[in-house]
């Protein structure tokens, strides 16, 4: 019992072994390196206006969301006081018109905010071309130095330039055909 143990552990470290070799092999083919794309964005000045404007635009827009919402507050605190002095067909009316304000204001909060929103639109025009120079750098850098992949250190993005050497989509999909 105690032979069969000491043979598997034996095999175990043999494939361990072997593995890393096999991968020493392989990423010495390869090149790799990281970049934080984020702190490289933050030392770009024309980025740090453009987040300072799509700060003070958000913030314009929530104020704006939240006195709307101070209105509905004020439609329902109203109705609260007034609704034992109303007819039915008179406290159904304030609820309705409260609802519908309520749901305008959730519409403006979506068309804002949403992930198709105002913010993100305005977002896409005064970021997305500094991001896409940075990229571009990036990969003009790999190309230069010789680099097969370059990762993001701040995690948004993963790989950001991968040499096309390395893409076998195409021979996966022959092999799924």
């Amino acid at each position: 019992m105690r032979s069969l143990t000491l043979k598997n552990t034996g095999i175990k470290v043999f494939l361990t072994a072997a593995i890393a070799v096999f991968l020493s092999f392989t990423a010495s083919a390869q090149r790799f390196a990281f970049v934080d794309v984020n702190k490289i964005l933050e030392s770009i000045p024309e980025y740090q206006e453009a987040q300072a404007e799509l700060d003070r635009i958000a913030k314009t827009w929530r104020q704006e969301i939240a006195q709307e919402y101070d209105v509905i507050k004020g439609m329902y605190n109203r109705y609260q006081a007034e609704q034992v002095l109303m007819s039915d067909e008179a406290r159904a009316e304030q609820e309705n018109a409260i609802m519908e304000k309520e749901k305008a204001v959730r519409k403006m909060q979506k068309e804002r905010f949403g992930p198709e929103g105002d913010l993100f639109k305005r977002r896409q025009e005064l970021v997305r071309p500094i991001q896409d120079r940075v990229y571009d750098a990036i990969e003009e850098y790999a190309n230069e130095r010789g680099y097969d992949f370059i990762f993001d250190k701040s995690g948004a993005a993963g790989i950001i330039f991968s040499n096309e050497e390395y893409n076998k989509t195409d021979d996966i999909l022959k092999k799924l055909k």
